[in-house]
This record gives C-alpha cells, sequence and structure tokens, in this order.
C-alpha cells in the first residue's frame, strides 16, 4: 500500500512540473509576442509611422498672424485652425505646473511611457484612469488621433503611441514636448492651442494667465468639447474640473491648501472675446490685408523654394504692418462715439417734410425700382439663391417675402442688434438709410498708416469706406487748386482777390454751358487773400483761380498728389464733384505737410514665414511733387 501511494505522489508532482513549462512558454510566448508587435509597430506595418523629417517637422496647420507696428496681435487669417504656437518661455509655471499634476506627475522621470502608471491601467484594466503620458497624447494629437473602430483598433494604435512617444522624448527636450501640446490642443470655439484659448477666454497673452485660469484650461484637456465655459455650454462642468486641477496641484504641494480653498470658491471670471474674422480689432483693415497677401502670394517671386504658393490661412506666416493698435482703438472708439448722434441727427432732418431731397424722396418710382434690383443681384442673398439653381424670377420673389432676420441697429448710443421679420427687400432700404463713416490716419513722414476703419460695423457693413467707397470730396478738394495756382501763377498766400460772382463761359475747358458758383454765406463784397478764401472755404476765388489756370492742370496735380480716380476736366471740380476715396484724399493731403513729397501709403512693413525667415520687406515709394515753398 505505502509504494502505491509514493507512486500516485510522482506522478501528481510530474503534472504540476507540466503546468509550470506550459506557463513559462505561455509567458515566453507572449513576451516574445509583444516584442513582435512593437517591432511590426515601429517598422509601420500596423498603420503608417512618422519618419524622422516629420517628427521634427509636424504637420500643423498654422494660421497667419496680423501684428501692429507696437506689437499687438491685430486678428488671424484661418479656415480650421487658430492655431499661432508659443514658445515654453511664454508659458506660465502656474500652467505648466498645472498640467503636469493633473495628466502626468512623473513627466520628468520617464522617457514617453510611464511604467508604474501602465502597469496600474493594466492590473485594473483601466478602472483607475488611464496611464497616457503627456507624451503619448501628443502623439495621438499629431500624429494618430482617429476614432477607433473597436477595442484592437484602439490596443494597436496605443502601441503605435507607445513608439511614438519614446521617438518624440529622443528628438526633443521635455519642455518643448510640453509647448507642442499646449500649441496642438484645440480647446474649442476656435480656440487652438494655448495662445487663442488664452486670448478667447480671457483675453490674454498665455503668459500672463494667473493660477486659477491656467487651472480652468488645463482641465479642458480632458474633454473640450464636454467641459466648455461659454454659457452656452457647460460654465458649472467647466469649474467644477478645474476645482479637481487644483486639487490635483493641492495634492503635489504645488499650491497650499488655503490658496485651494480659496481658488475652488471663485467663479470662471471669463472674458470671453471670440476671434474671427468679422470680428475684433481693424476689421476693415484686415479684409484690405486679405487681398493684399492674395496678390503678394500670387507673384513668382513670392513663392517657396519648391516653387508652390504660400497658404495664407495655414502656413503660420506673419504680416507685420503699420497699424498702431492703440490709434486704431481710439479711432474705432470716436467712431462709436459719434456715429449715433450724427445718425439720429440725419434721421431727423431727413424727413419729406424738413428736406424733399432726403433719399429715395427726390427719386421717380422708376429709379428706385432700378436702384434696389441692382442692388438685388449683387447681394450675397442673390449668390448663394443662384447657386442653389433658383431662376433669377423665383430670387427676387424671395426678396419680398417676409422672414426672420438680425439687424444692426444703435441701441442707447451704442452699436447692438435686434432680432426681427422683415422682408429683405426692406432690409435692403433700411441699411440704405445709415451713414457710413470711413477713417483713415498716416504718417505723412513716411506713409505708414497708423488707423483705418472702413466703417461702423464689419458684421453689417462690410463695404470698406477707406479704399473701396467713393464720395464727393466738396471744399476738401480746393487745396489741389490753390497748390496748382501757387504753382504755376506764381501767386503768394498774401494775394488778395475780388469774392464778386464770376462766370466761367461755355465752351472755356470744354465746359457744355456757363457755369457760376456762389458763396455759401452769401458775401460778395470785398477782397480776400488766397489764405482767408482757403481758411474759409470762398467759392468764388477758388472759381478765379480755376478760370485763370483751367481744370486739366489741376486734374494733374492730384493725379500727381495720388489721386487714382479719373477726374473729368471741367471747372466744377474746383468745388469737389469729383468722387474720390479716403485713402486717396489721405495719402494727397499728407504731401502737403511733408514739404512736397508724396509718400506711397504703407501698410505692410514686412513678411516672415512660420520660421521668422523674412519673405518681404517694404521697399517705400516717394515722388517729389511740390516744392516746399508751394506746399
Amino acid at each position: 500500500m505505502a509504494k502505491k501511494k509514493t507512486t500516485k505522489a510522482k506522478a501528481t508532482t510530474l503534472d504540476f512540473s507540466k503546468f509550470i513549462r506550459w506557463f513559462w512558454m505561455l509567458f515566453t510566448g507572449a513576451i516574445l509576442a509583444v516584442i513582435l508587435l512593437f517591432l511590426f509597430a515601429s517598422w509601420g506595418l500596423l498603420g503608417e509611422m512618422p519618419d524622422h523629417t516629420r517628427l521634427e517637422n509636424p504637420e500643423t496647420n498654422l494660421a497667419t498672424e496680423i501684428i501692429s507696428s507696437d506689437g499687438k496681435t491685430l486678428g488671424k487669417f484661418y479656415f480650421d485652425d487658430n492655431r499661432t504656437p508659443v514658445a515654453y518661455d511664454d508659458l506660465p509655471k502656474n500652467l505648466v505646473d498645472a498640467l503636469i499634476a493633473t495628466e502626468d506627475i512623473r513627466f520628468y522621470d520617464h522617457s514617453g511611457i510611464d511604467a508604474r502608471g501602465t502597469l496600474r491601467a493594466f492590473m485594473q484594466l483601466g478602472a483607475g484612469g488611464g496611464a497616457s503620458t503627456i507624451s503619448q497624447q501628443l502623439a495621438k494629437q499629431l500624429f494618430t488621433d482617429q476614432v477607433s473602430k473597436n477595442k484592437i483598433e484602439r490596443g494597436l494604435q496605443k502601441v503605435r503611441e507607445w513608439i511614438i512617444a519614446i521617438r518624440l522624448e529622443r528628438q526633443y527636450t521635455k519642455e518643448e514636448i510640453i509647448a507642442q501640446y499646449f500649441n496642438i490642443y484645440d480647446f474649442g470655439n476656435n480656440g487652438d492651442g494655448i495662445r487663442s484659448a488664452a486670448r478667447i477666454y480671457f483675453g490674454k497673452e498665455p503668459k500672463d494667465l494667473d493660477l486659477k485660469e491656467s487651472a480652468m484650461l488645463v482641465g479642458m484637456f480632458k474633454n473640450s468639447s464636454l467641459y466648455n465655459p461659454i454659457p452656452s455650454r457647460n460654465p458649472v462642468g467647466t469649474r467644477n474640473r478645474r476645482n479637481v486641477v487644483l486639487a490635483q496641484m493641492h495634492k503635489y504641494d504645488y499650491i497650499s491648501e488655503e490658496l485651494k480653498d480659496s481658488l475652488q470658491a471663485t467663479e470662471l471670471n471669463l472674458n470671453f472675446t471670440p476671434e474671427n474674422h468679422r470680428e475684433g480689432i481693424a476689421t476693415y483693415f484686415r479684409e484690405y490685408l486679405r487681398g493684399f497677401m492674395k496678390e503678394w502670394a500670387n507673384v513668382e517671386k513670392n513663392r517657396k523654394p519648391d516653387g508652390s504658393k504660400y497658404d495664407l490661412y495655414s502656413d503660420g506666416l506673419k504680416v507685420f504692418t503699420t497699424i498702431d493698435s492703440r490709434m486704431q482703438k481710439y479711432a474705432e472708439d470716436a467712431i462709436a462715439q459719434h456715429m449715433p448722434r450724427l445718425q439720429a441727427e440725419f434721421d431727423h432732418q431727413n424727413t419729406p417734410d424738413r428736406n424733399p431731397t432726403a433719399p429715395f424722396l427726390e427719386l421717380t418710382k422708376s429709379e428706385i425700382n432700378k436702384l434696389m434690383k441692382d442692388a438685388m443681384r449683387r447681394g450675397e442673398r442673390w449668390r448663394i439663391l443662384k447657386n442653389q439653381g433658383k431662376s433669377a424670377k423665383e430670387i427676387e420673389a424671395s426678396f419680398y417675402e417676409p422672414v426672420e432676420m438680425t439687424v444692426f441697429k444703435w441701441i442707447d448710443g451704442k452699436a447692438g442688434e435686434v432680432d426681427t421679420i422683415m422682408k429683405p427687400i426692406d432690409s435692403m432700404r433700411y441699411y440704405k438709410s445709415f451713414l457710413k463713416p470711413g477713417m483713415m490716419s498716416m504718417d505723412p513722414l513716411t506713409g505708414h498708416v497708423k488707423a483705418w476703419v472702413g466703417g461702423m460695423n464689419y458684421k453689417h457693413f462690410q463695404y470698406d469706406m477707406v479704399k473701396q467707397g467713393k464720395r464727393q470730396v466738396g471744399s476738401t478738394f480746393k487745396p489741389f487748386v490753390y497748390a496748382t495756382a501757387i504753382d504755376q501763377l506764381q501767386v503768394s498766400p498774401c494775394d488778395s482777390f475780388p469774392r464778386t460772382p464770376i462766370t466761367i463761359e461755355a465752351e472755356k475747358f470744354g465746359n457744355p454751358e456757363p457755369w457760376t458758383t456762389k458763396n455759401s454765406d452769401g458775401n460778395y463784397s470785398g477782397k480776400q487773400t488766397l489764405k482767408d478764401a482757403l481758411a474759409s472755404s470762398t467759392n468764388t476765388v477758388t472759381a478765379r483761380l480755376m478760370n485763370e489756370i483751367g481744370p486739366q492742370p489741376v486734374v494733374e496735380m492730384a493725379k500727381k498728389l495720388g489721386v487714382e480716380q479719373d477726374i473729368l476736366a471741367v471747372p466744377a471740380i474746383a468745388l469737389g464733384t469729383a468722387d474720390i476715396s479716403v485713402y486717396e484724399m489721405v495719402a494727397a493731403y499728407s504731401t502737403f505737410a511733408n514739404k512736397g513729397v508724396y509718400n506711397k501709403p504703407v501698410m505692410v512693413t514686412r513678411i516672415e514665414d512660420k520660421n521668422g525667415t523674412v519673405l518681404y520687406e517694404v521697399t517705400p515709394e516717394s515722388k517729389d511733387v511740390l516744392s516746399e515753398e508751394v506746399a
């Protein structure tokens, strides 16, 4: 019996050794499988892997940045990605600390993969949270950020992210990886990258973010769509997530408990400032600049080394302009302050009982219909409906059907919007009743344009009254007449001329009929020096000068002074019948201030690519038009 028991025990021992062998075989096989998996992934057999060149220069869309002469960002050009990268040195310490405490506390101790975190995630099957390091998350954002259909695909994608993370750690410093991660992330609401996010949510540059602002932005890394702070999305959830970040910073001794508690009790305190093409500062100038940049990119000598065109919306160009952001703000504030008052006075004066020649009142019904039909065909609504395949008759009929719309309105002296129901044809009439201002400021010594306001609200009035809009200039044309007379007749400001009426005969200077002008004050007695006549804008003295020099020399003088508009050479131009833009008039007047030297207006001083290489530098265009004495 004892012998039988011993045999049975030996058999049991042999069976147990069999299990051990199987265990080591499976364990070794698993290790080899993992090694093979990583090798296959590194060879690109599990999906495309970035080569050395792509690791050095990841493909990211960068917005073109418009920079003022005082170093401020006026706006950007972009399609989908409003991204402008910043260097690590421009990130505040509290922002970096918040990221490390929340996303990867052992970031400075690993080489792309956090072994401890990965083991914990594996043992707990992900229940204790993920183990992605900042380097892995950057790898995902840059090279593998696609939706996986199943767990197997996500697992294979994860392997690729591990390998890319290790390669990123070899390629870049820790600081560079942190900067890239902040720059690549989409914070929502066109906040691509930390710089856009800081400007949009808090109206600041990243370096100026305080601790609670940094904590909120870092909290958005978890899910920027879910944790979106704007009132219409999820401000409560965003605040709670920010408080989690603050708690993590306290947990790892970045901040004290007292500071954590005090900050967690605060509101988000957003300064939400959307960045888009129709809002912000210098909107009309930025739209002019868009055309300038497109023309520049089309010139052969301005191409990339490979011969392709620069893309205004994704190549990260930097456009350095002459606009002074402070002067621009003053100019826009002046428009906002004065236009409501001027509009109210205009509306008060231009009624049938006070002004029979008010807009539309002096036109016949057929003239008004033609005016409105022409405006219909030039509008955005016509273009959209035409692209949808609508006939001209159908499109025109749609202008007489009431629709819901939002229209511009001055509300309590400020620009605003109201929701209403209106026929599109009536909205066209409504918008035609608004006064439309234009303003430009230029340094006469250099030609640098310092401020450019093409209207009062770009969202609703996109026609630029600085360069596109041309209006009768009236008496502001008279200095051109006086300059021509002083230059050709050798008269001086002290010479006197009679104020009496004068008629320029028919056929003289090609004039079709006799032309007589009147003085606005009705005073025709005595004489007046040229200095006083110009100061008081005396029409009869200006007409006398025109009678002596003729209109053609005045037209030529205006051309020399930078007026591009064709001017009909008739005596009446002396009183400003010509349509000229603000842009042309400012440049022309600057010639007088610059001692007779005309400077073509300069808006862009230089253009750089994303690496700081200068692609364009302005070459000033100047010419002597008048002697210093005449000017």
